[in-house]
């Protein structure tokens, strides 16, 4: 039986990942849709090789009774993470992916006790989103145990990929998110900007649907979350202008003009960006009578992070460390997986107490 099946595993994202895990001596599976790009794939890199589309359950089956884990790469994961779970489930096979996407989150949270009785982790977002920062989040919460409020957020240097691209491209005209009381709320994109110091200095920062408005409530039971980005200071007025278009920007057509100039424009960050690149990851806890804390992580870049992060997750599920049903990745390794990744670094402030905002 092989180590590893790596779906999608020609695309940019799942080729750092493939080239990482056959570094580290996996037993790598490549596997994908397009018969061309897998073969040749596994020529490169003399590896085994399965050709199957997710609407194949018995192919997909065959090939996932073959390994012990999964690490789905193909997006966007709307569409491609459940078949590929439920896949999963039907062959005990551990389930990885790289989403970054909020429902598919929480739609995959509700697999849980399907997980535990075929005795298999369901464990999203191995990736940039959300390992740094769900391990952040939770340092916090052991750090602040009382905690009411979370916020996370990030600063990150270099490109993106297609994929990514692509999935951005979806989620045009859906608006924000935060999760209030516990209840995950849309919001209008560009409506909660700050001022946060993620370790060079206050920077302008918006809040974004990221992963962690799903996955940090999961980790940590703190129940208001919001997840902010590092912007130019004119982005987030911008981004309020856009919102009025929305429904537009998210329309067939306009989606269809959009995917093809990623096609066509968009190649992701080069080998020197990702070598040199630099990652820096901000959270601040507060409780209900204004003690605060806030920590911080300086970590590789993203596309270089993700690739860590994902084939460390992977060798552990490989190994036999794969707690049953739906995880996530601090809830099944703890705050301090992030500090077995090389290049990263995790400092704390001091607690304070200060005034709390309405």
């Amino acid at each position: 039986m092989a180590d590893l099946l790596v779906y999608g595993s020609y695309g940019f994202t799942g080729s750092l990942i493939v080239d990482e895990a056959l570094d580290r001596g996996l037993d790598v599976v490549v596997a994908g849709r397009d018969r061309n790009a897998v073969e040749n794939q596994a020529i490169r890199q003399k590896c085994d090789e399965r050709v199957f589309s997710l609407d194949e359950p018995r192919l997909l089956d065959h090939a996932l009774e073959e390994v012990e884990a999964v690490l789905h790469c193909a997006g966007p994961f709307a569409d491609t993470a459940e078949p590929m779970v439920e896949g999963c489930l039907r062959t005990g096979t551990h389930y990885l992916d790289i989403t970054g996407e909020i429902e598919v989150f929480e739609r995959l949270a509700g697999y849980d006790e399907e997980a535990e009785e075929a005795d298999t982790m369901v464990l999203p977002g191995v990736g940039f989103d959300v390992v740094p920062t769900d391990c952040l989040g939770a340092h916090l919460a052991d750090r602040l145990p009382d905690a009411d409020r979370l916020a996370l957020g990030f600063e990150a240097s270099g490109g993106i990929s297609p994929g990514t691209a692509k999935t951005a491209v979806r989620g045009l005209g859906e608006g924000g998110a935060v999760r209030r009381n516990g209840r995950i709320e849309t919001v209008p994109i560009g409506a909660d900007s700050r001022r946060i110091d993620f370790g060079r200095g206050e920077r302008t920062a918006m809040a974004i649907p990221w992963g962690d408005v799903s996955t940090a409530y999961h980790t940590t039971g703190i129940e208001t979350v919001a997840v902010y980005t590092a912007v130019p200071s004119w982005v987030p007025r911008l981004a309020r202008l856009g919102g009025l278009f929305g429904p537009i920007a998210g329309s067939g057509p306009v989606q269809s003009l959009l995917e093809s100039l990623v096609d066509a424009r968009v190649d992701g960050p080069d080998e020197q960006t990702r070598k040199e690149g630099r990652s820096y990851v901000w959270g601040e806890a507060e409780t209900a009578d204004g003690e605060r804390a806030v920590s911080r992580l300086v970590a590789p870049e993203t596309y270089r992070l993700t690739k860590l992060t994902a084939v460390e997750i992977a060798e552990r599920a490989v190994d036999g460390d794969a707690p049953e049903g739906f995880q996530t990745p601090a809830g099944a390794y703890g705050p301090d997986l992030i500090l077995d990744i090389d290049g990263v670094e995790r400092t704390d402030d001091p607690t304070e107490t200060v005034q709390r905002s309405a």
